[in-house]
């Protein structure tokens, strides 16, 4: 991705480009690019293969260790990651499919969206991020957040 791919997503690029990437920062800027209020970056350990919270925004503290450490096939994020696709739910207080972990009910976000961190199909973490009403994100959000996910994907690869 680049800011004339997805020009309305400058700011997310632009906290992308800097010396020392802000996670929480460019979380902040896409955030609300997407009409959200809350969301996750996750990075996966390649050690371990869990999936370790980098940086967050509107999560309830007492949730933070809850969602520190995810292994690959749990929850959102988890299943995200091993199908190396999105994972969304309309309505995460009203799902029953198992997808979502009980403790992601307490954040009291509907709409939400997990996708993968990719870049030329190796995993780099997840991106979630939510609403507080019920919401299906449409295929050209998805499609953006997989680009910023991969632009992404390009800074945590440099490291």
């Amino acid at each position: 991705m680049n800011k004339n791919d997805i020009p309305k997503y400058g700011a997310i690029s632009a906290s992308l480009n800097q010396a020392s990437v802000n996670w929480e920062e460019v979380l902040s800027n896409i955030i609300p690019s997407f009409g959200c209020s809350t969301g996750t970056i996750h990075f996966l350990e390649e050690e371990t293969s869990l999936l370790k919270l980098q940086a967050q925004v509107g999560i309830p503290d007492f949730l933070i260790p809850k969602l520190s450490t995810i292994p690959i096939g749990k929850g959102m994020a988890g299943i995200a990651a091993e199908r190396r696709e999105p994972v969304e739910m309309c309505n995460l207080q009203t799902d029953d499919s198992g997808v979502a972990r009980p403790s992601a009910k307490e954040t009291k976000v509907e709409g939400s969206i997990v996708v993968p961190l990719l870049l030329n199909n190796t995993l780099y973490g997840t991106l979630g991020i939510a609403k507080p009403v019920p919401y299906d994100f449409t295929e050209e959000e998805q499609t953006d957040l997989l680009k910023i996910g991969e632009e992404m994907s390009t800074v945590i690869s440099a490291k």
